[in-house]
């Protein structure tokens, strides 16, 4: 659904002069700097062409042309209109439901969403329904029990402690008929699903109303972005507390990034070698009886659930003395009874080190999990 009444907030503040805008020159720009928070002058290293600090906030002093080319490959990247950038995947998902939902408002909130969109659930003050995991028809229910008020749904497309996602092509087609807005988290999907790597939206030929993208992962940088509409971009930049009151991300990160995602997007040939080893190495533990998620998405998050936090580190422990790192996923990330080895394949493990890795888990999953066949 449209979020139109973004334009009649954009306009009230307006009206009011309250309209904040992008600074009417850039600090790349060669002026005198009487702006920043760069006290002592470092930020403007003549060493160094790009500055390492922003120097403020984006709004004030930190926005230069680094974070404005980095901000259009990205809208690009998902095939939405705009794009904003924030210090972290938290610092979004906060900033994006503290600013956009309120008192007035329900979320309808997927029970495994990570901890920041949990957070800015509660920061936004709407009321909060938390629904079955991937369950849409739970989600069809609330959306016709709440009728009469702006309703959010909220979820990501790929979760990272399971593997697994929703049907985004019947999710959105549920936001439209019942006049919903959809936030959806695409974290872990970006660089390993859709043409390009741009993520499970993008794959499925669905626009959600706001995305949000880290660049933590499969980027292998840092930081975050969300995007959408131009119109949701300037209502983030005026009421995104995350981004209005936290010092700008770094100009020459932004910088190093671009050429990245460039590169990311260029990567075809090692998505396919991730998918097909990922293939191979979940036939493995299939056919061994581990259990994996209803809507397990082959790729590169495979969860091995043992049960106990105990067995879950002895695992762990096994795994590191014969020569691999996995760490063990323990209550509060992963609600009780469910403690887990979540395994993160990538195209350069292959070959006998793969298999070599499936049968320790196998074994180790046979010896140690709570939901394994015969004696322990």
């Amino acid at each position: 659904m449209s979020l139109g009444f973004l334009e009649q907030e954009l306009s009230a503040l307006e009206a009011r002069g309250l309209l904040r805008t992008p600074p009417s020159a850039a600090p790349d720009w060669g002026l005198l700097d009487c702006s920043s928070n760069d006290y002592l002058g470092y930020g403007r290293d003549v060493s160094r062409e790009t500055s390492l600090g922003a120097g403020a906030s984006r709004l004030i002093h930190g926005t230069t042309s680094q974070h404005l080319e980095l901000e259009a490959e990205l809208a690009d990247w998902v095939r939405l209109p705009a794009a904003l950038l924030f210090s972290s995947g938290y610092a979004a998902n906060l900033g994006c439901l503290q600013a956009l939902a309120d008192s007035e408002d329900v979320v309808l909130s997927d029970e495994l969403n990570h901890a920041s969109l949990i957070d800015g659930c509660r920061l936004s003050r709407a009321r909060v329904v938390v629904l079955p995991h991937n369950s849409l028809e739970a989600l069809e229910r609330a959306l016709a029990q709440e009728r009469g008020r702006r309703r959010w749904v909220v979820t990501e497309s790929y979760y990272s402690m399971d593997g697994d996602g929703p049907d985004l092509s019947r999710l959105k087609r549920l936001t439209e008929e019942h006049g919903a807005h959809w936030l959806v988290d695409e974290a872990h999907a970006l660089g390993v699903f859709g043409p390009e790597g741009g993520g499970r939206c993008r794959e499925a030929g669905v626009e959600p109303d706001v995305l949000v993208g880290t660049l933590g992962k499969s980027v292998a940088s840092s930081g975050a972005f969300v995007a959408g509409s131009q119109a949701l971009r300037w209502f983030l930049w005026n009421r995104a507390r995350s981004l209005v009151f936290s010092t700008g991300t770094s100009p020459w990160l932004a910088e190093q990034t671009l050429p990245r995602v460039r590169a990311v997007r260029a990567a075809d040939p090692l998505r396919a070698r991730l998918q097909a080893n990922a293939a191979r190495f979940v036939a493995r533990l299939r056919e061994a009886g581990l259990p994996l998620p209803a809507d397990y998405l082959p790729g590169p998050i495979v969860p091995v659930v043992l049960g106990s936090a105990d067995a879950a580190q002895k695992l762990a422990q096994e795994l590191v003395q014969a020569g691999y790192l996995a760490q063990p996923i323990r209550p509060p990330t992963v609600p009780d009874g469910t403690s887990r080895l979540r395994i993160t394949l990538r195209p350069q493990l292959e070959g006998l080190a793969l298999d070599r890795l499936a049968e320790l888990l196998i074994e180790g999953w046979k010896r140690w999990s709570s939901s394994a066949p015969g004696p322990r």
